[in-house]
């Protein structure tokens, strides 16, 4: 199984830029067409939050305009820049499967395939942080325990660790120490991953991978200071993409050309190219 990862998309309304600079929904679109374009093509897409800038409905019209040449399914969750209401009116059909052990959180869960999908909503009203809330822990206890033998990948927004980009650590997933004593419990979970700081990082959590991916726009810029301002760069653009193949799960950062190549290693004998 091949999934496809999209996250922090920030699309903003026709003529706007988010921050005064970044066409996100240029960005978007150079993103579709190149997930279009693999030659193996991705299973399914999960939106790991923050699809929209500002959690109006013609934002996420915009969103799921440019997402629709995607001949695969399309799994988002929200982000802080979205809302838990406002993406269950934009995909009423999510909606109708979110069970998540309450109604304004949309959790939920996607079978059918060879890695069972768990999505979790850590959306908070009117802040930046997030929290999944006793109800939502208690859901996915009773998600994982029923189906324990099934390989499992866990997505959200908010990252459950530490970066080092303090300003955005403030703002990570709050009852991060709940969700991992869950997780502890049921060992089919093979990797956790989630958005929020637009760039790739890679870490450990309850004992398993945890990735944080890049963003298709603009990222966070890589600042170890703890008084470092608020503050993005524009880096090359990117999307995860995540394997599953021999009981793991095997994840990849992939840049959103177009690049030169590929060019052969060898020749038609079998020979290094340049070696003489």
């Amino acid at each position: 199984m091949l999934i496809a990862q999209l996250t922090d998309t920030h699309i903003r309304l026709p003529g706007r830029l988010a921050y005064g600079v970044v066409d996100t929904a240029g960005y978007l679109e150079r993103a579709v067409a190149y997930l279009r374009s693999l030659p193996r093509q991705p299973d399914v897409v999960i939106v790991t939050g923050d699809l929209t800038d500002f959690d109006t409905p013609e934002e996420y019209a915009r969103f799921k305009a440019i997402t629709a040449p995607l001949p695969m399914p399309l799994f988002p969750v929200p982000g802080n820049h979205d809302s838990s209401a406002g993406l269950r009116a934009a995909f009423p059909q999510i909606a109708r499967q979110a069970g998540g052990g309450s109604t304004d959180k949309l959790n939920y869960v996607v079978d059918g395939h060879p890695v069972r999908l768990v999505l979790l909503d850590s959306f908070v009203p009117g802040k930046p942080h997030g929290e999944l809330g006793a109800a939502t822990l208690a859901w996915l206890d009773a998600q994982l325990g029923a189906a324990p033998e099934r390989p499992t990948l866990i997505g959200l927004h908010h990252p459950p660790f530490v970066t080092g980009i303090r300003h955005m650590d403030v703002q990570n997933l709050f009852d991060a120490a709940a969700l991992e004593e869950v997780l502890l419990r049921h060992p089919q979970v093979l990797a956790l991953t989630c958005g929020h700081i637009h760039r790739t990082v890679v870490t450990g959590f309850a004992g398993r991978p945890a990735m944080i991916a890049p963003s298709p726009a603009h990222a966070v810029s890589l600042a170890f200071s703890p008084d470092a301002p608020p503050s993005f760069h524009m880096e090359p653009p990117a999307v995860a993409l995540h394997l599953f193949e021999g009981g793991r799960i095997v994840s990849h950062t992939s840049f959103v050309g177009p690049f030169d190549g590929p060019y052969p290693f060898f020749d038609a004998q079998n020979r290094l190219v340049g070696a003489d």
